[in-house]
């Protein structure tokens, strides 16, 4: 991984760890970047960011923030300040950042489930999801993995409110994006090395937001210019560490 990019190994993590909100929300309000290692573990722990979770869970929450948040500095210094106002913005923010670091959840967020959206194909379940992993490049897992990524890339599009809640057969859907959580993406994406354009990216497409729609958008959003000449894009934003 390049440093200020998304992830495109793929690998496992996923397995172990879906969106975590209210976790995420507690390391945000926690961590210190300069401590790390094993003493960022023991001051978690010892601390109960995360409540009464065990050490090993601990170590394994800390280890995908990392990943998640860390690598990406001026994000999570934000992060640490910030308080948004919408109970809707936080999902978002860790689905977003999930995507940067997990190229199978980003291309299923991204990808397949906006285009089952744009062919009328809404219904899915579980057994679905695994033909399609199943499907990926390289793809050599086992069937009862496959079935574990399907099960757990469903609940994390769920968290975000990517699909409807239950079990069994599940509905693709879009979430609100509120304003001040495109603001927050608008800013990330500007400091981060991605897939895709500012008209067209599996981050403004998981949420529903492509072309015309994101440019009405990006026009209305405080402290932001955004100009569109056909292909020609011109966007301003204020620093992400001038929100909240």
């Amino acid at each position: 991984m390049l440093p200020g990019a998304e992830v495109t190994a793929f690998h496992t993590r996923i397995l172990r760890l879906t969106l975590a909100v209210q976790e995420s929300r507690a390391y945000w309000e926690a961590v210190d970047p300069e401590v790390r290692g094993q003493a960022r573990v023991e001051r978690a722990f010892s601390e109960r960011w995360f409540g009464n979770k065990s050490f090993a869970r601990v170590k394994l929450l800390l280890a995908n923030f990392a990943v998640r948040f860390d690598a990406y500095p001026e994000a999570l210094a934000a992060l640490r300040r910030w308080r948004p106002a919408d109970p809707g913005t936080r999902p978002l923010i860790c689905h977003w950042h999930l995507q940067l670091a997990d190229p199978l959840y980003r291309e299923f967020t991204g990808d397949w489930l906006p285009s089952r959206l744009a062919e009328g194909r809404k219904e899915f379940d579980s057994d679905t999801v695994a033909r399609w992993v199943g499907a990926r490049p390289n793809a050599a897992w086992a069937p009862a993995t496959r079935y574990g990524f399907a099960t757990k890339l469903i609940r994390a599009a769920d968290e975000a409110g990517l699909v409807s809640a239950g079990q069994g057969s599940r509905t693709a859907q879009f979430p609100q994006v509120p304003d001040e959580a495109l603001g927050y993406l608008v800013r990330l994406l500007q400091l981060v090395t991605h897939t895709g354009g500012w008209e067209d990216n599996p981050y403004l497409r998981s949420v529903g937001l492509t072309h015309d729609t994101v440019d009405a958008r990006l026009r209305r959003l405080p402290d932001v210019t955004y100009r569109r000449m056909g292909s020609l894009v011109e966007l301003h934003a204020s620093p992400l560490g001038a929100m909240g």
